[in-house]
Parts: C-alpha cells; structure tokens; sequence
C-alpha cells in the first residue's frame, strides 16, 4: 500500500481593523480666497485707516500673511491728505497693520506741509497704519514739483512730516 500525503494551505489577506483612526495632526486649514476683494482696516474711532482694493487674495494660514495680487491701496496722514498706492503684488500680515507691496509701486499724494502733489515709485514699499510710515531699502524715484530725486533707501513718517533718505541721494530740491 502506498500512501500519498498532500497538504495544501490556503491563505488570504488578512483582515483589517475597520475601527476609525486616530490623528493628533490638525486637519490643513486652507484659509480664504476672494476676488475682486474690498477691505476697510478702521481704527479706534470707527474711521477707515485705509482700504485696500485687490483683484485676488489668499490667506495662508500656516504664516499668517495674505496674499494680494493687482493691490490699491488708499490711506490719509494726519494732516487729512488722501494717498493713493498701486501695485503688481502685495502681503498683508494680520493683525500688525503693514502693507507690504511689491511690483511696480507707484504711491500719490500730497506731502504734509507743503500743497505739492508727489509720486514715489519703486519696485518695493511698506505702509505701517499703526505709526503712518512709508519705507522701502530699495532705490526709488520721488518726482515733486516738476523734480526728480533718486536714492536708495527711504523713511516717510507722514504723521511727523519728516522724511529720511538713506544713501546713495541724487537731486535737489529748493525751496
């Protein structure tokens, strides 16, 4: 008698445990998009401190900035002179009231204590609400009264009518 042994084994996958997961990573927040976006910053008093235009925004959770793209920007100093400011690009850091733009900016006003109207252009501006100053490290143009002054580097306090220059000045202006 012969005797002929077969096994045969068989398997499968092996079940899965259908009990929900746990996570102790945060969800992604996405934060907001908007076009064609409108805000108003008001101060203490209810008034705008300034309006800021912008064909899209994005806010980016993560750093806390939001992004803007075709930026204008519209605020008064103290004296009451409404400037206007255009840009390519712009951030908005919540909660610290500075715009920072980027691109081609181009700002127009009236400088306090005179009644002449200026343009300042440069590739990058700064506008802090909070303190009324306008500042770029970058080379810039101010164009007054007909004249053109060029430098590198610039501090406006519009609340203290003073106004910084920091290097490499090319112009004159007299009174």
């Amino acid at each position: 008698c012969s005797s002929d042994l077969g096994v045969v084994v068989l398997t499968g996958p092996q079940r899965e445990s259908i009990a929900p997961a746990t996570t102790s990573t945060p969800l992604h927040d996405p934060g907001y998009s908007a076009f064609k976006a409108h805000l108003i910053q008001t101060g203490a008093d209810g008034f705008p401190v300034y309006t800021l235009d912008a064909l899209h925004i994005q806010q980016q959770p993560a750093t806390g900035l939001i992004e803007l793209a075709q930026v204008f920007l519209t605020f008064r100093d103290d004296s009451g002179n409404q400037w206007r400011a255009r840009a390519a690009s712009g951030e908005l850091a919540q909660n610290s009231g500075v715009v920072r733009l980027a691109g081609d900016v181009h700002v127009n006003g009236t400088m306090p204590g005179t009644s002449q109207p200026a343009e300042l252009v440069s590739e990058h501006l700064d506008y802090d609400s909070n303190t009324q100053v306008v500042s770029t490290a970058d080379p810039f143009t101010l164009v007054m009264s007909g004249r053109r002054l060029s430098a590198t580097g610039l501090v406006a306090n519009l609340k203290g009518h003073h106004l910084k220059l920091e290097s490499s000045v090319h112009g004159t202006f007299l009174p």
